[in-house]
């Protein structure tokens, strides 16, 4: 698979689990810029203008299915593919289905389904956003969520509720403690 291209946002609490990714993405081609929670997410997506994001769910601050849910009730990220890669529970699946959540990969991954996962919603991600622009749509369609989008691999394919901004509360995303880890972190890849 190499050559695949992209810019992909990895936010991760632990930061060996974000340099593994990266690395794995990198050697394939992509360009990889990293946050260590969801809030630094929020505060880097609108510069980054990555192509895919991918959350951990529990991770300080704020954690990744509330972080998903955020980044679908914006007009700015709403279509952004996102995948989890995370020890997902059920529970976890259900409630990332409910706000838009487009992949999950379970940990520990295969570094070939993480690679295979992030360039197909690279690709869907690119065939959405065409369409949307032959059509001459600009921000999100009234309605949108992850079955509009095309779920990858059939998983996330209920439609969020953005008449509350995707839902409201997530069940089981906090994570205790605070503050983000130094180093490496919303940064792209040299």
């Amino acid at each position: 698979m190499p050559g695949l291209s992209g810019r992909i946002l990895v936010v991760d609490d632990n930061k060996v689990i974000r340099q593994l990714i990266r690395v794995n993405l990198e050697l394939e081609g992509f360009e990889v810029v990293t946050a260590a929670d969801g809030a630094e997410c929020l505060d880097v997506v609108h510069r980054v203008r990555p192509d895919v994001v991918t959350l951990d769910v529990m991770m300080p601050r704020l954690g990744g299915l509330h972080t998903a849910a955020r980044l679908r009730s914006d007009p700015r990220t709403w279509d952004i593919p996102i995948a989890i890669v995370s020890a997902c529970t059920q529970c976890e699946v259900d409630n990332g289905e409910s706000v838009g959540i487009d992949a999950f990969l379970a940990k520990p991954f295969e570094p070939m389904e993480l690679v295979r996962t992030v360039g197909m919603l690279v690709r869907e991600g690119r065939q959405q956003r065409e369409r949307h622009d032959c059509e001459g749509r600009e921000g999100a369609p009234e309605g949108a969520g992850a079955a509009e989008r095309g779920a990858a691999g059939g998983e996330g394919g209920r439609p969020r509720d953005d008449a509350t901004g995707a839902g409201g509360a997530v069940p089981g995303d906090a994570a205790p403690g605070g503050g983000v880890e130094s180093g490496g972190s919303a940064q792209s890849s040299p």
